[in-house]
């Protein structure tokens, strides 16, 4: 799950984004409406009825002149189709229950999030203990990339994720995060990340990212992988291969006396060679008893980032790679979804990353996450 404040090692800020709960704010909005997409489609603003609002397409969509999906009775070419393969917002299901025997994060009854100076280089003893965390959201993200598929919904993966970290007596991290209502992010299509699970069904040829972190033994493993629904068409697939090639040019770069901008340079160069966007306003973290801490890793390259990299440091690597632009908008009333500023498709891979004296352990690398790329299965 990333982070949002980009401020820096010298003490700089060159900018934040007020895009997620982390920074509370709402999207003004005329009554009446709903946003369905980016507004450049020309659908993006749709006066709908209360039982329209949350309508989601079946996996299978009609023809062009046959009646819409939703219900409108309008045709489907001249009501939901310019909206074709767009992320809509769908109803949220109540949070789900923790059992009173999982160890719970500070914030798992408030939502409140407090922050304490955590050290940057961790000791043997909690290595260990991250080594056990990222091993099972690893499995848990391996396990939930293998339950996708075209007709299901994110919801169901949502429940899905939580029991499998219930399971392995694991506390699903986001749940409550700042009032995140959900156990996992799934972000699907042009959606950025922090994507609330709901209603919503997957199409034949979306692309899924799922974030999973777990809480288990004090201590925060955080990965994620972005997963193919059903026949994905070629752009969608080389846009998902270069973006994991970009998390592992980053993970390369982490050596142990050099600057945190190593990272950066890396993704992004990787990037720009595909002609590709990084997004900014998103970027890596610190990770360790606290799922975000004070380390910020840019996915792209500013001379800024000039924080040395010792072993024992921990961080998650996460790039959101773009077909077009790097800028995103907030579009849903969630407070936390964010879309491609354009409309067009996203992925992102993460691993949470030690550095050792001799280079980079990936923590979230054993049993599976992202254990090959989605194009080679």
């Amino acid at each position: 799950m990333t982070d949002t404040t980009l401020r820096l090692s010298t003490g700089d800020v060159i900018g934040t984004t007020r895009s997620s709960r982390l920074f509370r704010t709402r999207v003004p909005r005329p009554a009446g409406t709903v946003r369905l997409g980016p507004e450049r489609t020309g659908a993006a603003r749709t006066n709908l009825s209360p039982v329209l609002q949350h309508a989601q397409p079946p996996a299978v969509l009609p023809q062009a002149n046959e009646p819409c999906w939703c219900g409108s009775g309008r045709k489907y070419k001249r009501c939901h189709k310019p909206l074709e393969g767009r992320v809509l917002q769908g109803v949220v299901s109540p949070r789900l229950e923790v059992p009173a025997h999982i160890e719970r994060p500070p914030y798992a009854d408030t939502g409140i999030v407090q922050r304490w100076a955590e050290p940057r280089v961790k000791s043997p003893e909690v290595i260990e203990r991250m080594r056990h965390a990222g091993h099972t959201a690893a499995a848990v993200l391996r396990l939930a990339g293998e339950f996708v598929r075209p007709g299901i919904t994110t919801d169901e993966i949502d429940r899905y994720v939580h029991q499998l970290c219930i399971d392995r007596g694991a506390y699903p991290s986001p749940l409550n995060y700042n009032g995140f209502p959900k156990s996992v992010c799934t972000s699907a299509n042009e959606v950025i990340c922090h994507g609330i699970p709901d209603s919503r069904v997957l199409q034949d040829g979306d692309i899924l990212n799922i974030d999973v972190t777990c809480y288990v033994g004090g201590v925060h493993g955080d990965t994620n992988a972005t997963f193919f629904v059903g026949d994905v068409d070629p752009a969608s697939r080389h846009l998902v291969q270069v973006t994991e090639e970009c998390t592992w040019y980053g993970i390369e770069a982490v050596v142990p006396g050099r600057p945190l901008s190593d990272i950066g340079r890396a993704i992004e160069s990787h990037a720009k060679k595909h002609r590709y966007g990084v997004v900014k306003a998103f970027i890596g973290h610190g990770i360790g008893e606290q799922f975000h801490t004070d380390i910020q890793v840019l996915h792209y390259y500013d001379q800024r980032a000039n924080m040395i990299m010792r072993p024992g440091m921990t961080f998650t690597i996460e790039p959101m790679i773009t077909m077009g632009t790097w800028q995103h908008k907030m579009v849903f009333d969630d407070d936390w979804t964010a879309v491609t500023a354009d409309g067009k498709r996203t992925a992102q891979f993460e691993h949470t990353c030690l550095v050792t004296d001799d280079g980079v352990e990936v923590l979230t690398a054993s049993g599976g996450a992202s254990p090959s790329a989605p194009w080679r299965r």
